[in-house]
């Protein structure tokens, strides 16, 4: 177990060197770098010299061959430090700090809500499998897994923001909110997340629980399934007990690959619903040229996917006993 832990961390080490590697020189070579962004935030009037341009230049390295600004970057973070974001004003710790929250919250929400319906979901279409509801149900499914989320968000807002103004457009809180109750932040706070999870579950809640039907279906066309049939086990015992069972050996695989999407959060619907998170964050800095910030969010979503694959890998061998870590 640990030559294998260590064996997969090494790789893991030399796969996020790459990763990180590769990004910077892409970022470097996109059109337009924090000076530019630095020009046109100043004030026209007061337009940067030669010199400050120079200074600027200096401070990311932008003067150097990328190999050489990244192994600056990565002597950085080698040290704990991954630098100052130009855009946020703010060490570029705190600036993710801030919006991993909002992200983690929507993110847990919709997987605990997407896991607790799916389950039951799959279960119900497999027991009845080939009647006439177990259709509808499938039919339902496959409708909200290819239905885009943003087209939903678009007319989520459309029906209960515009029209019916039910809930809030957008944003997490109600201007002024700080000078309400406990109680009523809360409420506005539930109001406000209650359009971006729904749009955030759907579609997970249809793909679970398409994944515990197929693999039910495969399950119970096994010979362990007639054994225990043939010992007299009742229908639903051998349905829950020992189909779905096995079933939760590719449900761990998915649960660890899920992790890197708990904090990366869908840059679309967070920039629809304006929600401060960390898929906004991204774009932002990328629309910024802000090097430090990019390169920060992409050490932690690179760093999460290792251990979203690792953690898949040991679940697996938890789950069963067959896999062996050699």
């Amino acid at each position: 177990m640990l030559n294998y832990l260590a064996r997969r961390l090494l790789i893991g080490l030399v796969t996020l060197l790459c990763i990180t590697f590769l990004v910077y020189g892409l970022i470097r070579q996109m059109p337009g770098d924090p000076t530019t962004v630095a020009i046109n935030e100043s004030d026209p009037s007061k337009k940067l010299d030669k010199a400050a341009l120079e200074r600027k230049r200096k401070e990311f390295f932008l003067d150097e061959p990328f190999p050489v600004g990244y192994a600056h970057w990565l002597g950085n973070v080698c040290r704990g430090d991954l630098g100052r974001s130009e855009y946020q004003k703010q060490p570029v710790i705190r600036a993710i700090g801030q919006r991993v929250g909002p992200t983690l919250y929507l993110s847990l929400t919709s997987l605990l809500l997407a896991y607790a319906a799916g389950m039951p979901i799959g279960l119900y279409a497999s027991a009845r499998s080939g009647r006439l509801d177990e259709r509808l149900v499938s039919v339902v499914l496959y409708m909200l897994f290819s239905f885009p989320s943003f087209v939903a968000a678009l007319l989520l807002q459309y029906f209960f923001a515009f029209r019916l103004e039910w809930l809030p457009l957008n944003q997490m809180h109600t201007n002024g909110y700080e000078t309400w109750s406990t109680g009523e932040q809360v409420l506005d706070f539930a109001k406000h997340s209650i359009l971006p999870v729904i749009c955030y579950t759907y579609g997970s809640l249809a793909y679970y629980s398409r994944f515990i039907r197929a693999n039910m279906a495969e399950a119970l066309q096994q010979d362990y399934i007639r054994t225990a049939r043939a010992k007299g086990a009742g229908y639903m015992r051998v349905l829950v007990k020992h189909a779905f069972r096995n079933t939760l050996i590719p449900m761990a695989t998915l649960l660890g690959l899920t992790l890197p999407g708990l904090l990366s959060g869908t840059i679309v619907l967070e920039l629809i619903f304006s929600w401060p998170g960390m898929g906004l964050l991204f774009l932002e800095a990328l629309y910024a040229r802000d090097y430090s910030l990019i390169m920060g969010l992409t050490l932690l979503f690179s760093v999460l996917t290792l251990l979203g694959t690792l953690l898949s890998d040991i679940l697996y061998a938890w789950v069963d006993p067959r896999v062996s870590y050699s």
